[in-house]
């Protein structure tokens, strides 16, 4: 197994340590969990690496409220 290492701000490294299961687990155990939230696919395939990205993302967006309710979105768009 080859390691490496990865330059991350101390308040990540703070955030990571705090969900350790254990004070044995590694951050790669934890960035790996993490990393399994993500989806791989569903019954019509794997998801592209892309894809994966751009749902991330648009979840973070929800999660933060950058959002439109639907009916709003219509109206901006004079539909």
């Amino acid at each position: 197994m080859a390691i490496t290492s990865i330059q991350v701000e101390s308040a990540v490294r703070e955030a990571l340590a705090a969900l350790k299961s254990s004070p044995r687990e590694t951050y790669s155990e934890v960035l790996l969990k993490l990393l399994s939230l993500v989806p791989q696919g569903d019954d019509e395939g794997a998801y592209s690496d892309a894809f994966r990205v751009g749902l991330l993302s648009a979840r973070l967006d929800v999660q933060a409220g950058r959002t439109l309710p639907h009916d709003e979105l219509k109206q901006r768009l004079g539909l």
